[in-house]
């Protein structure tokens, strides 16, 4: 779209500095300005200033449960925790192998299936299966046993897919377990630039460029997962206060002005000022990431495997908890799930 400049500076020289004018693409040798298309005030703000990389750590692949391959950057020696962050496993499944019967307290997670699909069952008489694109976010709570079983389809790819643990708020760790799931269909979607535009964002949580997910997560957490199906880039609004991070398994990706970068399989964290007000990416097409943000919790995080707690009393509890039966595990020694026990 082209403008007289002499009229376009009347109406915006008081507004625009001059080097805003230039990244827009004005020449001093040329009475036009081209205007590119780009979001309009409400969904990105001329002051927006992008978040920059403090720390990138590579997911190397490794076992979990009974013969499944995880890359685990979040929860690994190089990258501990991340508050609110516990975990984040990017998990592919092959046959016969899968998260058989196991506990949880005082976290929530986060399943999303990038491939295939994925059984659930639980003690309290939940079931189902999250299909490709879907997403189950189940908060732990004071207590829950559950198995989660990949399905094998022949002629299929393995499943693969996201699991992410959430740090509970002290005073929701004892709550009773609840879930919240999404079909692929039920899963909002953005588009930055249009829907003709180089990126896609599926809002599993949160808020992107207008659109809104109906999951509402216990304490703040934002997950986005965005697709570059040509070469492009967009900014994604984050909460100053907020821990953020990305997460990538195809293509590559940049964040900000820096030069380098983020190759597969990568988890850059970010940094967070006041001023930044979120994080600009430019991929090129065929990239894919998750963009995940979380309002940190001030409060210790004393984990025991599956059960997370806030000092070493309360894991002591749990633990007199799950051996005895009472408080979230009753049938702690008595249920059995029938997809991990199928013969």
């Amino acid at each position: 779209m082209l403008f007289d400049l002499k009229s376009l500076v009347e109406l915006c020289v008081l507004q625009l500095p001059l080097l805003y004018l230039i990244a827009l693409g004005f020449s001093p040798h040329s009475n036009t300005l081209k205007i590119p298309v780009i979001d309009s005030p409400e969904k990105m703000s001329l002051a927006a200033v992008s978040r920059a990389v403090v720390k990138k750590v590579l997911a190397v692949e490794q076992q979990e449960g009974v013969g499944a391959l995880v890359r685990r950057s979040i929860g690994s020696m190089n990258l501990r925790n991340l508050t609110p962050f516990l975990m984040l496993d990017h998990f592919h499944v092959k046959e016969g192998a899968g998260f058989p019967d196991h506990p949880h307290r005082g976290q929530a997670t986060v399943t999303y299936m990038l491939e295939g699909t994925s059984n659930h069952e639980d003690s309290a008489g939940h079931k189902g299966t999250i299909l490709t694109g879907g997403v189950q976010w189940m908060c732990a709570g004071k207590g829950i046993i559950h198995a989660e079983m990949p399905v094998h389809t022949k002629g299929q790819t393995d499943p693969r897919g996201l699991q992410l643990w959430v740090d509970l708020p002290k005073k929701y760790k004892m709550v009773d377990p609840s879930y919240q799931e999404l079909a692929p269909e039920e899963i909002p979607t953005a588009y930055p630039r249009g829907e003709d535009g180089p990126v896609k964002i599926k809002v599993i949580s949160g808020k992107s460029h207008g659109v809104e997910s109906p999951v509402r997560p216990l304490g703040g957490c934002w997950f986005f997962h965005v697709i570059f199906m040509e070469d492009g880039s967009m900014f994604q609004e984050i909460p100053s206060s907020w821990t953020s991070f990305i997460y990538s398994w195809k293509g590559a990706v940049k964040i900000g002005d820096d030069p380098s970068a983020i190759p597969a399989f990568h988890t850059a964290v970010l940094s967070s000022s006041p001023e930044q007000t979120g994080v600009a990416i430019s991929g090129v097409a065929g990239s894919e990431l998750v963009v995940i943000a979380g309002e940190p919790l001030d409060q210790t995080v004393f984990q025991y495997g599956p059960f997370v707690m806030t000092n070493r009393q309360e894991i002591q509890d749990t633990l007199m908890d799950y051996q005895t039966g009472k408080n979230g595990f009753e049938k702690a020694h008595t249920w059995k799930s029938k997809i991990a026990h199928a013969q």
